[in-house]
């Protein structure tokens, strides 16, 4: 069962592979054999990643200076990455930026590099080495999109408006790149601890409050989110393409129960919870909710 997944020898790159969810994806790709391509802005860290990515695990990993906006560079990196490993299996989309505003107050400066990065990035990124794996006849795209491309979030408007696009990017680039072996899909995080997130859940008020709106009743960590890339990124996934998985804790299928006020819905739950023997805490306003343990 160790190679369960199927990914042992095979290439791949990993967008933003020095953020929070690109560094655990690129460790879960080494742990099943994989060889690993790290693409990120920074030289000197990225290859520094990779040669200890390759002692800890025994794999070929390589590191490039990528910014995914650049034509120029994004194809360097493929050149390179076909150069040194013959080919590209798998592609992973990690890399993006926020920007929090009211839609009337957001500049649009900070729109445009948002939708760069998050949109226009991903399409060069997926269009460069999705060439080369039309030209082997198979590959595999995952691209990180979010819960929060369904439905608004309050000053979060180009974030969600970016990840909307990258769905149905990943929606077109399945239709039309299926017939040549070439799966595109998309995994929707939500609520999920990562160095950028770690000074927000570090107050254990935040954490309990925003655990109580997801089913399971925790907060995701970014394992959680390598875990399906894997399996979209694997053969396992083979017959998958054009879609999304959500890895939310249930979140997005809370919504008709998110009321937090006493007697209303939430409340009830939460006490037959508890009547039930689930171990609760309670805020001032004496509304039930889980623990943290």
């Amino acid at each position: 069962m160790s190679n369960w997944l199927k990914l042992e020898g095979d290439v791949c790159a990993v967008t933003g592979a020095l953020g929070g969810m690109g560094v655990e994806i690129c460790r879960e790709f080494a742990r099943n054999g994989a060889n690993v391509v790290l693409l990120d802005l920074d030289e000197e860290k990225v290859k520094a990643a990779a040669a200890d990515l390759a002692a800890e695990f025994g794999i070929h990993a390589e590191g490039y200076k990528m910014n995914a906006t650049d034509e120029a560079e994004v194809q360097a990196a493929v050149d390179a990455t076909i150069a040194d490993f013959g080919r590209v299996d798998v592609l992973v989309n990690t890399a993006g930026i926020l920007r929090f505003a009211a839609m009337e107050d957001l500049p649009l400066s900070d729109w445009e590099q948002v939708l760069n990065v998050n949109l226009t990035g991903y399409f060069i990124t997926s269009q460069r080495f999705g060439r080369e794996m039309i030209k082997a006849g198979q590959g595999r795209l995952v691209h990180i999109s979010t819960v929060a491309s369904h439905s608004p979030e309050t000053f979060s408007g180009v974030y969600s408006s970016t990840k909307a696009g990258v769905n149905m990017m990943s929606k077109m680039l399945a239709a039309e790149w299926g017939p040549y072996g070439v799966r595109s899909n998309c995994v929707e995080p939500c609520f999920v601890k990562t160095p950028m997130s770690a000074s927000f859940y570090a107050d254990p008020e935040v954490e309990k409050s925003r655990s109580r709106l997801i089913a399971t009743r925790r907060i995701g960590e970014v394992s959680d989110i390598a875990n399906a890339v894997m399996f979209l990124a694997s053969k396992r996934s083979d017959f998958t393409t054009g879609d999304a998985i959500k890895v939310d804790g249930g979140f997005s299928n809370m919504m008709g129960d998110l009321t937090a006020k006493p007697g209303g819905r939430r409340a009830y739950a939460d006490n037959y919870l508890k009547n039930k023997g689930v171990e609760l805490w309670s805020d001032e306003s004496g509304v039930a909710k889980p623990t943290d343990q």
